[in-house]
């Protein structure tokens, strides 16, 4: 399926791009995100019409990004959660526990842009958290997870 991306996509290629994809993703990941569009003459010349709307749609969500990224420098949250008296957790701390925690820290944070390499957490103590708020931009963050009292 051939694809033009309308903003950076990891791992797939940049704002104006046409790119091949397998069905499935471009159909139900990309075009309804918004990320791309079918590369079909039509479209071709929408996408060269616009793309100075395009680029500066692009340039202002790095600019918020990058804002974002300074306001995430030596951040932490704390979480409490269920655990043994070993420090097993009953349960785990996923991406939207830990996104809902930032946010109510007065730091929005999406669910999405949390990224755990090894899976969700599930036990107690202090774990470096990678963020993701931009194609571009990564931060990690500091999450302590304590047992709850």
């Amino acid at each position: 399926m051939q694809l033009i991306l309308l903003q950076k996509v990891i791992n797939l290629g940049s704002l104006g791009d046409t790119v091949t994809v397998k069905r499935g993703y471009g159909r139900n990941y990309l075009v309804p995100q918004g990320k791309a569009v079918p590369a079909t003459p039509d479209n071709i010349a929408m996408f060269e019409t616009r793309r100075a709307e395009f680029e500066a749609k692009a340039t202002a969500l790095l600019g918020d990004a990058e804002a974002r990224l300074a306001r995430f420098a030596d951040a932490s949250v704390k979480i409490g959660a269920n655990a043994s008296t070993e420090g097993k957790l009953y349960g785990s701390v996923g991406p939207r526990d830990i996104a809902e925690a930032f946010t109510a820290a007065g730091l929005p944070l999406e669910k999405s842009e949390v990224i755990l390499g090894e899976g969700p957490l599930r036990r107690t103590g202090e774990f470096e958290v990678l963020l993701q708020l931009h194609a571009d931009i990564e931060t990690t963050v500091k999450v302590v997870v304590e047992p709850e009292a």
